[in-house]
């Protein structure tokens, strides 16, 4: 039997996972997948180290209102019996919002549990999910410890005139402020870039995380000074299926003269808007490219230009810009997407070759742009695997607590 960390980065219709060994620091799991289809087919996919391809197989017999209780229970079982033989010593969770209070990983009681709770309605795509998911695993295995790990921690270096949104004063002591998120990758890439960029990974560096949610993180001395997420992750980029920065008139709008409810809102907001909204068609990047329909390359224009337009503030927080990083799965895998954008960016210097670009390698700079730029592959779990090893290593602290 080998001791593993359970890794759990929980939603609503997928759950990824990934079983790291306890006793070393390897940022490489045993196993690692998702399940996917949540809510009505669910299909395991997995890969187990030093095979090349992952398998998929569908969870069969499972009930319709399957809860992430049943849900994680079953997985472990189907890893355990199929794919490599483990005692769980620890589980370490991605929980997408920590507030004011959270400022770096902590062991989840029931007092953490509580807080955690109110701060569902700063996510209510995310945090209900996360929280789901620790309770699945106390169930499953009382006693155990479990660490929550953050994405708004990251960005608590920022200074305070990145955070501050102009509104009443009192509004902002009472926590409503920019928070940030997407933090977990970006503590991932800011570890990785002495290896990528040398001398240059302590200058002024942009992460863009896009995937179907998106984000740019400015770093110098690879920490956050500004990002483009704010009070929730609805806030800055377009996204799959979010607007991202929106006017807040457009809201009452809605809610004063087109007669929609709060919860109508939140729902447009949140889950029909973005590449999904503009295009009508998907919120998958991949398809809307393989698609002819002039609607979705209205939704591709769309979303690079925001893009770009959200990397040329973030150079001005950063006052110059040395790097470019791109990251998560639209980000890591689609050339298109990273050559329109940087086409808008040659203002900057920013050159791109285009082979290296269309061969998603890791860097696709020219060799004379002023500017670097690169693909690399971000790894959130393994920051989470990371946190956890420390946190049952060391005696309780009220963890990120402060």
């Amino acid at each position: 039997m080998t001791d593993v960390i359970v890794v759990v980065n929980s939603g609503s219709s997928s759950l990824k996972f990934a079983l790291f060994p306890a006793g070393t620091h390897t940022s490489e799991p045993l196993v690692e997948g998702k399940v996917t289809g949540i809510g009505r087919q669910p299909n395991l996919t997995a890969t187990v180290e030093g095979e090349a391809a992952a398998v998929t197989e569908p969870l069969k017999n499972i009930p319709a209102d399957a809860t992430h209780e049943w849900l994680i229970t079953q997985l472990l079982e189907r890893l355990h019996s199929r794919y490599v033989a483990f005692t769980p010593v620890a589980a370490g969770h991605r929980v997408v919002h920590g507030g004011r209070e959270f400022t770096g990983p902590v062991v989840v009681d029931e007092v953490i549990r509580e807080k955690l709770e109110r701060l569902v309605t700063l996510a209510p795509l995310h945090q209900p999910h996360n929280l789901a998911a620790i309770d699945a695993i106390a169930t499953v295995a009382p006693g155990m410890p479990q660490i929550a790990c953050f994405d708004t921690s990251f960005h608590r270096t920022q200074p305070r005139l990145a955070r501050l949104f102009a509104l009443p004063r009192e509004l902002t002591d009472e926590g409503i402020i920019r928070y940030g998120f997407h933090g977990l990758s970006y503590e991932y890439i800011a570890a990785a870039l002495p290896e990528q960029l040398g001398i240059l990974a302590d200058g002024r560096v942009i992460v863009a995380h896009l995937g179907n949610g998106a984000s740019m993180c400015a770093m110098q001395g690879r920490q956050s000074v500004a990002t483009s997420m704010g009070f929730t992750a609805l806030h800055g980029l377009m996204m799959g299926c979010r607007c991202g920065s929106l006017d807040a008139g457009v809201v009452l709008h809605l809610l004063q003269n087109r007669g929609m409810s709060t919860a109508q809102v939140q729902h447009m907001l949140y889950r029909e808007s973005g590449l999904l909204g503009v295009s009508g068609i998907s919120n998958n990047m991949q398809v809307l490219q393989e698609c002819a329909d002039p609607k979705t390359r209205e939704a591709i224009d769309l979303f690079c230009y925001r893009a770009a337009c959200e990397l040329g503030s973030l150079v001005t927080a950063l006052e110059g810009l040395d790097a470019i990083v791109f990251t998560a799965g639209i980000g890591e895998n689609s050339a298109e997407v990273r050559r329109r954008i940087c086409e808008r960016l040659a203002w900057l210097g920013v050159e791109l070759d285009q082979t290296a670009n269309d061969a998603d390698e890791t860097v696709i700079s020219a060799a004379d742009s002023k500017v670097d730029v690169l693909v690399v592959p971000t790894n959130e779990e393994a920051v989470i695997a990371k946190a956890t090893r420390a946190m049952i290593a060391a005696p309780f602290v009220e963890g990120g607590a402060s």
